[in-house]
C-alpha cells in the first residue's frame, strides 16, 4: 500500500511557475513508477509526466514537453513536477500516481492515487 499526498498547487500569472510535491508512504518508494496527471472541469484526466523506478527514464505529454520536469528523491519518499511558462490551459486539478509495474499514460495503469492539487493559471 502507497499513500500519496500532493501539495505545492496555487493560484499563478500566466507565464509563471509552480512546483509540485508528492509525498509518499511506505519503504518501497524506489521501486514505484510515479506519474502526474491533471484533470480540468468537464474533461478526462490526462498524463502529464511520468519518472521510472530509481529515476530512470522520463515521459512527458507534448503539451509540457520542454516547459516542464519531473524529478523525484527516493531518500524522501517525494517525486516533484516543475512547470514552467504555465498558460491558462494547464488550470487543472493535478493528480499524483504510483504504480509498482510498467506503468503507462494510461490513469487505469497506476495503481494508487493521491487526492489532488488545484493549479490555476490567470491569464
Amino acid at each position: 500500500q502507497v499513500q500519496l499526498v500532493e501539495s505545492g498547487g496555487g493560484l499563478v500569472q500566466a507565464g509563471g511557475s509552480l512546483r509540485l510535491s508528492c509525498a509518499a508512504s511506505g519503504r518501497t518508494f524506489s521501486t514505484y513508477t510515479m506519474g502526474w496527471f491533471r484533470q480540468a472541469p468537464g474533461k478526462e484526466r490526462e498524463f502529464v509526466a511520468a519518472i521510472r523506478k530509481s529515476g530512470g527514464g522520463t515521459d512527458y505529454a507534448d503539451f509540457v514537453k520542454g516547459r516542464s520536469t519531473i524529478f523525484r528523491n527516493n531518500a524522501k519518499n517525494t517525486v516533484y513536477l516543475q512547470m514552467n511558462s504555465l498558460k491558462p490551459e494547464d488550470t487543472a486539478v493535478y493528480y499524483c500516481a504510483a504504480d509498482d509495474g510498467v506503468a503507462g499514460r494510461t490513469p487505469s495503469s497506476y495503481d494508487y492515487w493521491g487526492q489532488g492539487t488545484q493549479v490555476t493559471v490567470s491569464s
